[in-house]
């Protein structure tokens, strides 16, 4: 292997972060010591991949959670160490926001500026930031600064911000909903204990006893004994007794489909992989990064031991030899307690018949919510999504066959298993089966995760959530997220199910429901949108990389009213630009990224003032 480095050399510190995760070298050679090739291909946990190279995010996160930036020798030294090529990690640590390859304090602030933070203040507090703290992306020479950033995934407890400190003890810290004040505070003290806590996020039920979410506001979600005591491990002991034949069965049975946003059979993936030869594998997607969306965040941080026995169920299902829980950078509470949970399940001997769980923390990238973005992230890649065929049931994480379910579908099947599968598909309506789990945020007296069997209107969810809050009078609401539609005040009798939302011309996608009341400019919620896909496009095809740069153009022009043409020849430039995404794009994000957009431009008179 030819690799070139410079002449930095990493200090000791940084030195000591990248050993932390990969153990102290043995020899100079390359950081370690040379083997055979064939050995080389599988690391210490078996995998079979080219080297050590599936640890470079998280050797990335080591360095800069120890300095607060990414060196260049620190970088050659991971380089080194893990024998990648300087060239592809750079770019890879290029590729995720949470990471700096130019030196900043060690102390960041990030405030979410995205729309659901923006409904709830976040302009008055990004003001009152730059009085205490100077302008965003200042503070290079002094202990603390503050960015920007895009949502959180705090968007029931906004405005948000995400406090991050690096040291030899690093934290990070959530602090919702902010004040200036209280993240000033934050970032001066030496650890989260000693930062504002978030509040508490308290589910809500639309009827009399919560499935999903009966277990989240417990007192001692982090406690196994409680767990048990609480029915839980339940449906894992009716796996072990009924075998992963009877599970798969049970599953089909339920009619279960992802409730990610694709709404893919969950039974027939399941099947599929089971089938299929080994190694193999089970990946529990919780990157959600869509805005207005935190439904996985709650169910992680109020009950991890669940979400943990319904991944054991899955590999047991399926004969897989590794899970990962691939986790949002942005949520260390949920991180914190999936790791202990999962080490506490494996203390008691409960992972001998699943298979060994490890934690994969993403690092600020909306693409690697598609599943084969999260397969490249893991594997040390960019989080660039591959083409398909082959699916990830045929060819996934590794280059083998791979089960890949979000949080929320995961934890159906803890329902699904002591019920029947027949009971759980009874629920809902014929084609959007079981209990559902909404986010409602922006305009509503009650913002938070709703559980409700699917069939609730649009209007009831709201008003399940206190109604319209702000000045009272509806403007708009965004469903389904960034990513799905806006419906007007006379389309909430719609029924929130699949097949309900794509009556209207929308979609369930991932089932937030954020209303606007008429003070908001939804010229502007439409720019911040385009603002979110401009961004977290990976560049990697053309129609994506340049269209959502054309749209946000073309929604600046129409705002400012400085329109190249005419304001129909704009909006005709917009529903082409649109139609070439969806068509040529890699994967879903340029599928959708104008969907929203379209929606609101077809419904509600937008930009109708703009002139030449």
């Amino acid at each position: 292997m030819d690799l070139h480095f410079t002449a930095d050399e990493p200090t000791a510190s940084e030195v000591d972060a990248v050993d932390a995760v990969l153990g102290a070298a043995d020899s100079r050679w390359f950081g370690g010591q040379r083997v055979d090739p064939s050995e080389a291909q599988t690391s210490e946990s078996g995998h079979r991949t080219a080297g050590q190279r599936h640890l470079l995010l998280p050797v990335l996160h080591a360095i800069h959670g120890r300095a607060g930036w990414i060196s260049r020798g620190a970088l050659n030294y991971a380089c080194k160490r893990l024998e990648v090529p300087p060239a592809e990690a750079y770019g890879v640590a290029t590729f995720y926001d949470m990471f700096s390859l130019e030196q900043a304090p060690p102390v960041v602030a990030r405030v979410c500026d995205d729309i659901a933070c923006q409904a709830k203040g976040a302009s008055d507090l990004c003001a009152g930031l730059e009085r205490a703290m100077g302008p965003a992306g200042d503070g290079k020479a002094s202990r603390c600064g503050w960015v920007r950033s895009p949502c959180l995934g705090q968007c029931e407890r906004a405005p948000a911000v995400l406090v991050t400190a690096a040291g030899e003890r690093p934290w990070t810290s959530v602090i919702a909903p902010a004040t200036a004040q209280a993240v000033e505070a934050a970032c001066s003290e030496d650890s989260p204990a000693d930062a504002p806590q978030v509040r508490e996020s308290v589910p809500q039920a639309g009827q009399a006893s919560l499935e999903l979410l009966h277990r989240v506001g417990s007192p001692s979600p982090q406690s196994l004994a409680d767990y048990r005591a609480d029915g839980g491990l339940r449906a894992w002991e009716l796996a072990l007794e009924q075998g992963p034949e009877w599970v798969i069965e049970q599953v089909e049975r339920s009619n279960l489909v992802g409730r990610g946003g694709a709404a893919f059979p969950t039974g027939r993936k399941w099947r599929a992989v089971a089938q299929a030869g080994s190694p193999k594998y089970v990946v529990c997607n919780a990157d959600e990064s869509e805005p207005g969306t935190f439904k996985d965040r709650v169910l992680m941080e109020g009950d991890p031991f669940g979400v943990v026995e319904a991944i054991m169920i899955a590999a047991f299902a399926t004969g897989s030899e590794r899970a990962y829980v691939y986790v949002r950078g942005e949520y260390p509470d949920a991180t914190e307690r999936m790791r202990s949970a999962i080490s506490e399940m494996g203390s008691a001997g409960l992972l001998e018949r699943a298979c060994p769980i490890e934690i994969r923390r993403g690092a600020g990238a909306y693409i690697c919510g598609e599943e084969t973005a999260l397969f490249n992230s893991i594997e040390g890649f960019r989080g660039e999504p591959r083409n398909k065929p082959p699916y990830p049931t045929e060819s996934g994480l590794f280059g083998r066959p791979t089960l890949v379910n979000n949080v929320e579908t995961l934890a159906n099947v803890l329902r699904i298993l002591p019920q029947g599968g027949a009971a759980y598909a009874a629920v809902g309506t014929e084609r959007s089966s079981g209990p559902k789990l909404f986010c409602l945020s922006g305009h509503v007296a009650k913002p938070g995760v709703y559980e409700v069997p699917f069939g609730a209107t649009v209007r009831e969810l709201i008003e399940l959530a206190g109604g319209v809050s702000g000045t009272g009078r509806l403007q708009a609401v965004l469903v389904g997220g960034a990513a799905g539609a806006f419906l007007g005040p006379d389309e909430l009798d719609a029924p929130f199910t699949f097949e309900g939302m794509r009556a209207v011309g929308a979609t369930v996608g991932s089932a937030v429901v954020m209303p606007f009341d008429d003070s908001v400019d939804l010229g502007a919620v439409l720019l911040r949108i385009a603002e979110f896909f401009r961004d977290e496009s990976c560049g990697q095809c053309v129609p994506c990389r340049v269209g959502t740069v054309r749209q946000e153009e073309l929604l600046e022009r129409l705002r400012s009213g400085q329109t190249i043409g005419t304001l129909d020849h704009e909006r005709q430039l917009l529903r082409e630009v649109s139609q070439v995404m969806r068509d040529a794009s890699i994967c879903g994000l340029g599928h959708t990224a104008a969907s929203a957009v379209d929606s609101a431009l077809e419904r509600f008179p937008i930009f109708q003032g703009a002139t030449r």
